[in-house]
């Protein structure tokens, strides 16, 4: 993958193939632990299992580079006499796009392949003038069982998480696609940065905490868990956003996003005045691409959950930009990737002691 290493690589494709719905995130969290370990001063997680990497630095100051490690999917709703079974979703799961695809359950006994069935277009000949997306409900699961005891004997019961099968691969010109690049991909990028910082000669001047969340696609319980713990000085989220240069869509309604044109950095609500202004000169000092994004109301994304709590927590967002996401054809691109490292990078570089970002009369 060109402009990064094999070892880099290999991090993001095994963090991005590693199953982690929302409330089973602790298989990805271990991964994401065992690449920072080595660098970090202290890595930990709390007791549903939001977990952190500190780096100390000059002070006792901190900046949380906050990203979630939660990815939507599927769990077991009920087993069906005759083998067959009925999910419900687990985040923003699009049930629309779910026949026909391969699932991996996560059961007792291991890993279990399953389909979400697809009834031939053959034998839907005469309603297809009126069909409609499927409903959560219709949707069923074949794991090859002829009831519910075969079932149970590949350790599948009620409850039970799972993920769509599609990982990661390429496309041309820089274009990595997976499922739950929302937000894995926001998890490798702050472990970059941390990499970047503990292999700097420049130690800086705030303490960083590198937190990666649970169950932000449920509503960013372990944002507030973990923020509220860690009571950081500042914030900095980092998430994706819709990329809007596909075809069928109105900028008009849904503004400009442009895949490969830098992160994007987010105005109002949640996002203090201060640290946005010092994003936008950091990237303007390190010659980084950057674009803007309106939020007159929410943010949708953790910033809403951290920024708010004890005192109050100055935060901002910064997004990748992600074509068709929620989806296993997630797209990103690489330059955005190195251009959002490299702008988090800088920016905790060059924050100073003596810095602080409150409001003032």
């Amino acid at each position: 993958m060109k402009g990064m290493s094999p070892a880099h690589r290999e991090f993001l494709f095994h963090l991005l193939d590693t199953p982690s719905p929302t409330g089973r995130e602790m298989p990805g969290q271990r991964v994401w632990a065992d690449f920072l370990r080595p660098l970090a001063d202290a890595v930990t997680c709390d007791a549903y299992g939001s977990t952190w990497a500190t780096l100390k630095g000059k002070t006792e100051r901190t900046i949380m580079l906050a990203a979630h490690a939660d990815e939507i999917g599927w769990m077991i709703k009920h087993i069906q006499n005759d083998g067959f079974l009925r999910i419900e979703r687990v985040g923003g799961s699009d049930h629309a796009t779910a026949r026909g695809r391969r699932l991996r359950i996560l059961g007792d006994k291991g890993e279990v392949t399953g389909i979400i069935g697809n009834t031939a277009i053959h034998l839907r000949r005469d309603d297809l003038g009126s069909e409609k997306a499927p409903q959560v409900h219709e949707l069923w699961v074949d794991v090859g069982a002829s009831n519910a005891k075969e079932v149970a004997a590949l350790g599948i019961r009620v409850g039970h998480f799972a993920v769509y099968a599609d990982g990661p691969t390429e496309l041309a010109h820089q274009r990595l696609v997976s499922r739950a690049l929302d937000n894995r991909i926001g998890s490798y990028i702050i472990a970059r940065v941390l990499e970047n910082l503990a292999k700097s000669r420049t130690k800086p001047a705030f303490t960083l905490i590198c937190l990666n969340t649970i169950q932000e696609e449920i509503g960013g319980h372990g944002a507030v868990m973990a923020s509220y713990s860690l009571k950081p000085d500042l914030c900095v989220c980092l998430d994706v956003t819709h990329a809007t240069d596909t075809p069928g869509l109105d900028v008009t309604k849904v503004g400009k996003v442009t895949l490969g044109g830098g992160p994007s950095i987010t105005h109002g609500t949640a996002n203090h005045p201060l640290v946005v202004d010092r994003l936008m000169s950091t990237a303007k000092k390190s010659a980084i691409p950057i674009q803007h994004e309106a939020s007159s109301r929410f943010t949708g994304t953790d910033t809403d959950k951290i920024f708010h709590q004890r005192g109050g927590i100055p935060s901002a967002l910064v997004s990748l930009p992600l074509r068709c996401m929620h989806s296993v054809v997630e797209t990103a691109h690489l330059g955005d990737i190195d251009h959002t490292i490299r702008l988090l990078t800088d920016f905790v570089l060059g924050l100073k002691a003596k810095d602080h970002f409150h409001q003032s009369l």
